[in-house]
């Protein structure tokens, strides 16, 4: 009976700490997104320059990296030759600087409701560029699933009281560039059996993004910013932002370390529901019920999706098992076997 208690305060202490991850990750993702808006939008804090803002998100992030990683030694930098760097982690960077330029941008233009629900398109997006470049496997059935949640997104859009092309246009280009990047991982790093976590992540990445940035940057916000005698940093802004943003990462690591990728998943829709919730009631957006069909519709179908990827990940698990049980039977047999060869030439 004690044995059966403390196994189950075990179950119960895993369940507890799961939910905390999950709320850390939310908590902090929530706030990001709130904040970016808040800085990019010209209704409220009024500073649009959104790949400044970035930079100085990679800047920190980078600097924060080094220190753990080279001062603290708080993780071990990856093995990895110039190479590597130059043919899997450059482009990967450079993805991901466009895809974080694009999502930012879309905050001055549309609302934090209108930009969840288009982010819906995520599953959509990785899934068809995995299939393109044959990292997926084409599926009817799947892609049946891709054009119904396709089509609710259609309908939010429909739906949006605020339409801005030109910001529609920023999200879903963000969206494409982090599917390519997500997919990119795994074809570029994960096959080689480079595995970075948040930390090094970062201590990769963020210089090359910050390099890449800083292309467009020269000639697009640079000048503005220059010529605008009345700008002045403001340390309390930016410093508590970027600090969020660098957290964010490390609580990524947290959830998918300590859960699953699917957990962090399903976790974004609820997050996705309380930031619509936020934007409609906290910041009065404008939700239409067109809005809300077409966003439910979407979130049944990468509900259905998320269903599908955790019954496909049991069934490897118990083939897995199922291997392994196999090869345990072959190895006693043939114990048995030369055992029994052993006995008769004694014999």
């Amino acid at each position: 009976m004690g044995k059966g208690r403390a196994l189950s305060d075990g179950v119960i202490k895993k369940i507890i700490l799961s939910y905390t991850y999950v709320a850390i990750w939310i908590f902090l993702s929530f706030t990001v997104i709130v904040y970016n808006k808040y800085i990019l939008d010209k209704k409220m804090y009024n500073w649009p320059y959104p790949i400044t803002l970035t930079m100085i998100h990679m800047g920190f992030c980078s600097s924060l990296a080094v220190i753990l990683i080279k001062v603290f030694k708080v993780v071990e930098p990856v093995s990895m030759s110039r190479e590597t760097y130059l043919r899997s982690v450059v482009p990967i960077g450079a993805l991901y600087s466009l895809s974080l330029w694009l999502s930012n941008s879309a905050y001055i233009y549309l609302s934090v409701s209108f930009i969840q629900m288009l982010k819906a398109l995520m599953p959509v997006a990785v899934y068809s560029i995995g299939v393109l470049l044959k990292k997926e496997t084409f599926k009817s059935q799947t892609m049946t699933n891709m054009l119904s949640i396709s089509f609710g997104v259609a309908i939010a859009a429909y739906g949006e009281a605020k339409f801005d092309g030109w910001g529609v246009f920023l999200q879903l280009g963000a969206v494409a560039f982090e599917a390519t990047r997500l997919v990119l991982i795994q074809i570029l790093l994960t096959s080689k059996g480079i595995n970075l976590n948040p930390i090094t992540s970062l201590y990769y990445v963020a210089p090359c993004c910050l390099v890449f940035l800083s292309v467009p940057w020269i000639f697009v916000e640079f000048p503005v910013l220059r010529d605008t005698s009345s700008f002045h940093f403001d340390f309390l802004i930016f410093g508590t932002n970027s600090v969020c943003a660098f957290a964010l990462n490390l609580a990524v690591f947290l959830l998918v370390g300590k859960t699953s990728a699917l957990t962090m998943n399903v976790a974004g829709v609820v997050k996705d529901w309380l930031l619509i919730a936020f934007s409609w009631s906290v910041i009065k957006d404008t939700v239409t019920p067109i809005n809300l069909f077409g966003y439910g519709l979407a979130f049944l179908g990468v509900g259905y999706y998320n269903h599908c990827k955790l019954q496909a990940l049991k069934a490897k698990d118990a083939q897995k098992k199922v291997q392994a049980s196999d090869e345990e039977a072959g190895k006693l047999l043939e114990e048995r076997e030369s055992e029994a060869k052993r006995n008769e030439t004694q014999d």
